[in-house]
């Protein structure tokens, strides 16, 4: 883990670079932004995980190894996830770099450069915030029905299903925005209950932080119930989900 560590602070530093300087922006086919940040991270990621992890896959927003995964074992990457947020200046951007396994995010880092916040988990290790130069672990945090839910939901995406959804919640509640893969480090951290998603993702979206989530406690759900899963045979884009602290705790149907 400590080599993801290091991989996606070193992507980070690029990001600043860049977030300190007058930067340009692209908009790709899907109509998305891009910046100088997304492809120096991207450049900086793709060649070190080459050089620790010869052979195994890497599947990034902005680029794709050459030729086909060995097995179902590859990197699953976003150099740079809220690059609206970057570009709103906010600092809620993330670098996030993810091991996927047989469909499962087995490990993950999350870096919030800006922050100064890095998060990072993998089975049988557990899941960490680094404060200080010391790990600490991290625990979701008991629902209690004698407080209002802490909902957690996007700053550049929602709109009307939210809003539905949150009417049906039945429940007093709070409603915190925050940009980027930082909700669901949010909920690990125990600071947030919940994070419906009820507009488009992608897998590199979401994978590094569920890892973080689902190994402090919490989990990540389909509309049926089921983990998000991951796969190069899978179709890019995430069905909608919910993220949330206990996977017992009651919510609204995503619709």
């Amino acid at each position: 883990m400590q080599t993801l560590c290091m991989v996606a602070q070193a992507a980070g530093r690029e990001i600043m670079d860049v977030y300190a300087s007058d930067f340009a922006v692209r908009t790709k086919a899907d109509a998305s932004p891009l910046t100088e940040a997304d492809l120096r991270a991207d450049a900086v990621i793709r060649n070190a995980l080459e050089r620790a992890y010869p052979g195994v896959f890497i599947l990034s927003e902005e680029s794709v190894s050459t030729g086909g995964p060995g097995d179902d074992t590859f990197f699953l990457v976003d150099p740079l996830d809220g690059t609206k947020e970057f570009l709103k200046r906010n600092d809620e951007f993330t670098v996030n770099i993810a091991l996927v396994r047989g469909g499962r995010a087995i490990a993950g880092v999350v870096v919030a450069p800006a922050l100064g916040e890095l998060f990072f988990a993998a089975q049988g290790l557990g899941a960490w915030q680094r404060i200080g130069g010391q790990d600490v672990a991290l625990k979701t945090a008991a629902v209690d029905a004698g407080r209002p839910l802490r909902v957690m939901g996007s700053r550049s995406h929602g709109g009307d299903a939210l809003a539905q959804w949150l009417a049906r919640l039945g429940s007093e509640h709070s409603f915190v925005a925050a940009g980027s893969s930082l909700k669901f480090c949010r909920i690990a951290q125990g600071l947030a209950d919940i994070y419906p998603r009820l507009g488009p993702t992608s897998q590199w979206d979401t994978a590094a932080a569920q890892a973080v989530l689902e190994q402090a406690g919490g989990a990540v759900l389909d509309a049926r119930g089921q983990p998000l899963r991951y796969g190069l045979g899978r179709p890019m884009l995430n069905p909608h989900f919910v993220a949330v602290a206990d996977a017992a705790m009651p919510y609204p149907a995503l619709e």
